[in-house]
């Protein structure tokens, strides 16, 4: 299921949730300024060392056998490689699991101190689809959820789910040294607020059925509910793996906004869900 838009205009201009899709687009559009460049040539031998210092084994970057990002340099030393400029940069400002618990920045280092990059890691993103899908759902309903609870609050529950999100994953792989990138966690958060708030709002959703595509103006607790329920399936299967999609990160940055919705509302605005469970009935 995929939505297109909802039904619920905002009261006013969504100021944060377009300043933060135009900085995710600047940051991917600068990623792929980044991989048209010349090369990097350099000898990993230092930076290897450095994670094998830190009783690490060192992230794919720096495997030569990493053929998908890394090239042997013709006519240069066996330890001289290719490195596109664009995976550095995202290798430096993601999250690495490891290197936060182990409080030390490892090659590629960043110019700020390590614990930041729980939020530039939030602005990354590994591809087009990923960037653009996870933008479509903050456009669809980070207004709605903007306008109920005023920008500056809306700003801190976004970054704040969006941590939640991340340590909700490095909790699944504490010592992995894969990267972790995207706004999908944040977003997840977003998502949970609408589902609160909004939950019998109409969202335009197309639903492939076979070779059809069928259009249908769906309840958000029915989508929202249904994309949670498959977050979980898909977190369930997957433990144990290394890499891939961030579902643990979807799942915390969901309950995150479910708790946090509460204290971030404008105290006039009622969470609709909450108030019908309570009263004993889910529909409008």
């Amino acid at each position: 299921m995929i939505p297109i838009r909802d039904m619920l205009r905002s009261r006013r201009f969504p100021v944060v949730t377009v300043s933060l899709i135009v900085i995710n687009l600047l940051a991917f559009l600068y990623q792929g300024y980044l991989g048209t460049r010349a090369p990097l040539w350099d000898d990993w031998s230092d930076e290897r060392v450095a994670w094998l210092d830190a009783g690490l084994e060192p992230p794919p970057i720096f495997d030569p056998a990493y053929a998908y990002t890394t090239r042997r340099a013709p006519g240069r030393a066996p330890s001289t490689y290719e490195i596109p400029a664009d995976e550095w940069f995202l290798m430096a400002y993601a999250l690495t699991p490891a290197e936060l618990l182990g409080g030390t920045d490892l090659p590629p280092t960043i110019p700020l101190p390590l614990w930041l990059t729980l939020l530039t890691s939030i602005f990354l993103h590994g591809s087009i689809l990923h960037v653009l899908g996870n933008m479509l759902y903050l456009w669809i309903f980070g207004d709605n959820v903007e306008d109920a609870m005023s920008p500056v609050r809306f700003l801190i529950f976004y970054l704040l789910c969006g941590a939640v999100a991340t340590f909700a994953q490095i909790a699944m792989g504490p010592g992995s040294t894969i990267p972790v990138v995207g706004a999908s966690g944040a977003i997840a958060g977003v998502l949970a607020a609408y589902f609160m708030l909004y939950p019998y709002a109409r969202v335009m959703t197309i639903i492939p059925i076979f070779f059809f595509i069928r259009l249908v103006a769906l309840p958000a607790v029915v989508l929202l509910g249904f994309w949670f329920i498959l977050q979980v399936i898909s977190g369930a299967g997957a433990l144990g793996s290394s890499g891939g999609v961030a579902w643990f990160a979807h799942i915390g940055g969901f309950i995150a906004g479910l708790i946090l919705v509460f204290p971030f509302r404008r105290r006039d605005v009622p969470v609709t869900l909450w108030n019908s469970i309570r009263r004993g009935r889910l529909r409008p």
